[in-house]
């Protein structure tokens, strides 16, 4: 939002932002703006840190009808788009990669928590079945899955339970398929896999009590460089 440009400007040093124009602190639909945010991307993260706003189903709408491109939905993103008729996961040429917790699966299959955590797999199937996307569910054991495969990752540590590991998450997978977008669902697990082997890398020197999200996302660069090294 433009309205707290000067501050995440002056605050944010590695990183390139982009101002789209805001009413209340909320982002407002501008099409010339979102196309020149987006210019020359390979890939885009939707809805961390949104909050929630009617005007971001017209964003999410647009980029979905319009862009061409691995497209990552999570957090309040994933909350908007259960507003909107799930259909337009099939129209669009985007390759939509969903990253709910248990909560937010639920609410985009109308269904309770608990149905959700008895039969996880099964609803992650059918959901997959139904729409052309791929879906990480988060859990002790997350899931990634496509009409065609299904990966089990289990790295990770229950110090990870903490606001913002999600966004980490989001942030590595987005990363990645800036480089590797041919096999999405393959991109997806290997983020989920790095996210979860640099919480057991940030555990073993904070501790699962005393560690945040901020403590993984310092150990990415060096899981990255242990796997590279290992091919």
């Amino acid at each position: 939002p433009d309205s707290i440009y000067e501050l995440m400007f002056n605050n944010v040093l590695e990183t390139v932002i982009a101002k789209i124009p805001s009413s209340d602190g909320k982002m407002v639909f501008d099409k010339m703006a979102i196309d020149t945010a987006l210019k020359g991307l390979k890939a885009i993260g939707i809805g961390v840190g949104w909050g929630e706003s009617s005007e971001y189903i017209k964003i999410i709408e647009y980029i979905l009808n319009n862009y061409e491109m691995p497209v990552v939905i999570d957090a309040d993103g994933l909350n908007t788009l259960a507003k909107i008729d799930l259909n337009i996961l099939n129209k669009t040429n985007c390759k939509v990669i969903l990253t709910p917790h248990l909560k937010e699966f639920s609410r985009l299959i109308k269904k309770e928590v608990i149905d959700v955590v008895n039969n996880p797999i099964k609803l992650v199937q059918e959901f997959v079945g139904q729409y052309h996307v791929t879906l990480l569910l988060k859990g002790p054991s997350t899931i990634i899955a496509n009409k065609e495969t299904l990966y089990l990752v289990s790295e990770g540590t229950n110090g990870m339970a903490t606001a913002g590991s999600g966004d980490v998450l989001t942030g590595i997978l987005v990363g990645l398929l800036g480089r590797y977008n041919e096999n999405i669902t393959l991109t997806t697990a290997m983020a989920a896999y790095i996210n979860g082997y640099s919480g057991m890398k940030a555990k073993e020197m904070y501790g699962d009590i005393g560690m945040v999200a901020s403590d993984t996302a310092r150990m990415v660069s060096l899981v990255m460089k242990e796997l590279t090294e290992e091919k």
